[in-house]
């Protein structure tokens, strides 16, 4: 696939250049990484100095003190364990920059699993490096934020700082498209971030961390995989397959965690709705997360006519979640009467700061990620976190392996079940109980049979290497007057396909079964041969978004696209 990407690369870029020169000639001008490194570290320093004196901004400050000092171990493989708003963000960005420089690497790859989260890293990244230098490459990414320099850079990464995603990524590592393709090339010589290292999915678990192994032995990369809650994936006897040789970049990650520890977590009995609306009732402001769309909805209806009540999920459209989440900002920063009801839809990195947090049982992880909107600012010596086990149970598959392992680690490490021991101690046996699973496609028994005779499956690879099934069906909701206006272009536009971008913060994906009831129904009619729109604008409710027939299912892929 390298070679491959060499190949194609060159071939496209020298048939443009005799073809449209002045595109060719667009490419070119990026700041080096030496230039953005003066840019960076002098905002970064300007930051610092304005910053007001707390114990929080004194460890984000050690983070990024130990983030400096580790840029200058050789090349490999890193691992940044920092808890969620010890400023992660900006200080692996500063390692990435000082390691590039330092070993004479030629870009920074920031890989992030959520959609719902890559937009506000790259704008932080571009308030510290220049709007020029930084490349978004993912499926939100609006026309009107593109230029022309940026939509060429995305064909194939030739810029000095990309942030892209984790289905972009690794599926384009076992892709047989030209077009996807393209950019790997690129990929060798690169510092590469990849965020929230706990989201990879299980089912392509070995064959993401052989591919992480080979790019660091093969290709002079170095990559750093930050979390607030490690996963076990290093080689150890019971797990043969993780990855060697990772060097953690602070020196004791157990005393960072300790020291920045802003919440207390109790695990509750199984709970009824009832009874669990009235406890969030009591609070002033409190965040409850549940499993599902279904239990999120039911909990809603129940304490419905609550001040300051609000609803969030993914079957309201990103520009209606927006909304929402500014509200609710809105009523936090003015001590107002709050009371969210989410799906793990909140969890992916939404900056928000609750004093209490109710978590319906799931994975450590989920539970630590569900904490890291309680107290986030440290305003309080300790915010309160409740897991609690809903009336109707945990929903069957990924929801229920994950809680099975956390509710096991729980009874072990009752004193406080998201220490670094206890996270570890979960990654260990779901990994465990996973076995095979973690290559669920056989992916690398398929590499390994081609590797006798040169012949490869790349074509059935490809086609299993999908971290996301397309299951998942967009509709178009007419929310507000732009969206009205974009549908109406739809009709006229020479080329609809182009708007496909700026639809998607309108989009709100469900299953094929109730896509073709509202299909059958007429709630539904297609634009430009391309886009399913809601027609029926009462099945969009101001609170709950989309009400369709069977809202069972938890929260769907489109996050990681």
């Amino acid at each position: 696939r390298m070679l491959y990407s060499c190949l194609v690369d060159a071939d496209f870029l020298d048939t443009e250049a005799f073809m449209d020169l002045q595109r060719s000639v667009s490419r070119r001008g990026y700041p080096s990484l030496m230039d953005l490194s003066d840019i960076f570290f002098s905002r970064l320093a300007a930051k610092r100095e304005l910053s007001t004196p707390s114990q929080v901004n004194r460890r984000r400050n050690y983070v990024l003190d130990q983030c400096m000092r580790g840029a200058e171990h050789n090349m490999g493989l890193f691992s940044l364990t920092v808890p969620t708003g010890g400023g992660k963000t900006l200080s692996s960005m500063a390692f990435a920059i000082r390691h590039a420089i330092r070993h004479g690497l030629k870009r920074i790859i920031y890989v992030i699993p959520f959609t719902s989260i890559i937009e506000q890293n790259a704008a932080v990244f571009r308030d510290f490096l220049g709007e020029g230098a930084v490349l978004e490459h993912h499926s939100n990414f609006e026309p009107k934020d593109e230029d022309y320099r940026s939509r060429l850079a995305a064909e194939n990464w030739d810029a000095p700082v990309v942030v892209t995603t984790n289905v972009q990524f690794f599926e384009s590592l076992f892709s047989n498209r030209s077009s996807r393709c393209r950019k790997l090339h690129n990929i060798a010589e690169s510092v590469i971030i990849l965020d929230e290292v706990q989201t990879l999915p299980a089912p392509f678990l070995l064959p993401c961390l052989e591919t992480i192994q080979e790019l660091v032995s093969s290709y002079r990369t170095s990559f750093m995989l930050c979390s607030a809650t490690q996963p076990a994936v290093q080689e150890r006897s019971d797990f043969r397959h993780g990855l060697k040789n990772i060097t953690e970049i602070i020196e004791n990650p157990a005393e960072l965690s300790m020291s920045m520890k802003r919440t207390m977590t109790k695990v509750l009995p199984q709970t009824k709705d009832s009874d669990l609306a009235v406890q969030l009732a009591q609070q002033d402001q409190v965040l409850c997360i549940v499993n599902t769309r279904k239990h999120a909805s039911q909990i809603y209806g129940i304490m419905k006519g609550t001040e300051g009540l609000y609803h969030l999920s993914a079957l309201m459209c990103p520009v209606h979640r927006s909304h929402v989440l500014n509200q609710i900002r809105d009523r936090l920063a003015k001590s107002q009467p709050c009371r969210v009801v989410s799906t793990q839809l909140i969890e992916a990195g939404v900056d928000i700061d609750f004093p209490v947090v109710y978590r319906a049982m799931a994975g450590i992880d989920s539970i630590a990620q569900a904490a890291g909107r309680c107290n986030r600012e440290g305003k309080k010596e300790f915010g309160q976190v409740f897991v609690f086990t809903p009336e109707s149970g945990i929903p069957a598959g990924h929801f229920r392996q994950t809680a099975q392992a956390a509710e096991s680690v729980t009874r072990r490490f009752s004193d406080d079940i998201l220490s670094l021991s206890a996270i570890e101690e979960y990654f260990k046996m779901y990994y465990w109980q996973k076995g095979d699973a973690l290559d669920k496609e056989e992916i690398l028994a398929m590499l390994q049979a081609g590797c006798g005779k040169g012949d490869f499956p790349f074509k059935t690879i490809a086609e299993k290497f999908q971290f996301i099934k397309d299951s998942m069906k967009p509709v178009i909701i007419p929310f507000d007057d732009q969206a009205r206006k974009l549908i109406q272009l739809l009709e006229h536009h020479d080329n609809p396909a182009f708007l496909t971008r700026t639809m998607q913060k309108y989009a709100v994906s469900i299953p094929p079964r109730q896509w073709d009831n509202l299909f059958t129904l007429g709630s539904i009619v297609i634009k430009a041969d391309l886009f399913p729109v809601l027609v029926d604008e009462g099945l969009y409710k101001p609170d709950l978004g989309l009400c369709v027939d069977d809202p069972t299912q938890r929260e769907p892929e489109e996050l990681f696209a």
